[in-house]
């Protein structure tokens, strides 16, 4: 299962936000590459980037930063945020990124998604983000009454392949993922799903890991706060992620 440490960036610096609200940030860093450098140096090999003003506004605010991340670090870096037209979707790839995740206009205008996965096939991914069980757009400020199931099913049908999958009622407040609702998106779905939202421990990543290696098609984790927090070092969480049973029969935990 892939790590994905997490950067969101809010006027060129690096937050966290608590339930995807924008007026409760805690500023992390004052400069987002040194963050991404760090992770690499750690032995992460992806990096997830939310441009949190391009959300809430769908204007693109952060480039200059994604650019220096994407230029000076080897991470594959999937950026979302506020992603809502072809042509920006070009100017992401061309920067670099190496996926491109699309949220609000995968409710708005499912078109558009089909017709950049036709282009990009799998460089294209979905961000599917609910409070109860309904999906939640522009920046998780709007509410919709589409379920999330309902959602995904028809991002495949247009193409799509993967979703990260956020449970807002968990994002950013360490209360653990929402495994059980993550598994059953992947089973019914048949979408490969990145868990997103209240990683809070090593053994979150292992209950998840234990479900990918059941055949549950989670690709991966995303963690942010815990990271920033020190609930776990990015070296520990790697590690979780790549956690097999039988480490624990061999003495260890893992961890």
């Amino acid at each position: 299962m892939l790590l994905f440490p997490a950067i969101d960036l809010k006027e060129g610096k690096a937050v966290r936000l608590l339930q995807g609200r924008m007026e409760d940030s805690t500023v992390y860093a004052d400069d987002p590459l040194e963050v991404a450098q760090g992770f690499e140096r750690q032995g992460a090999s992806h990096l997830h980037v939310v441009d949190l003003n391009g959300a809430f506004t769908g204007k693109p605010v952060n480039d200059e930063v994604i650019r220096k991340i994407v230029g000076n670090v080897s991470l594959k870096v999937q950026v979302g945020g506020g992603i809502r037209t072809l042509e920006r979707i070009s100017e992401l790839l061309d920067l670099g990124v190496e996926r491109v995740i699309l949220g609000t206009i995968a409710v708005k205008n499912p078109q558009l998604v089909a017709e950049a996965a036709r282009r990009y096939g799998a460089r294209i991914v979905v961000g599917i983000d609910a409070m109860n069980g309904q999906v939640a757009v522009q920046g998780w400020a709007e509410a919709t009454e589409m379920q999330v199931l309902d959602l995904a099913r028809a991002m495949k049908a247009v193409g799509v392949k993967s979703v990260v999958f956020t449970d807002i009622a968990r994002d950013g407040m360490l209360s653990g993922p929402n495994i059980e609702s993550t598994v059953h998106l992947a089973r019914e779905s048949g979408l490969g799903v990145i868990a997103s939202g209240g990683i809070s421990s090593l053994e979150d990543l292992r209950r998840l890991q234990s479900e990918h290696l059941k055949g549950v098609s989670i690709e991966g984790a995303i963690t942010g706060k815990a990271l920033y927090s020190g609930a776990f070092t990015l070296r520990e969480a790697l590690k979780a992620a790549q956690f097999k049973p039988e480490d624990k029969t061999n003495g260890s935990r893992g961890e």
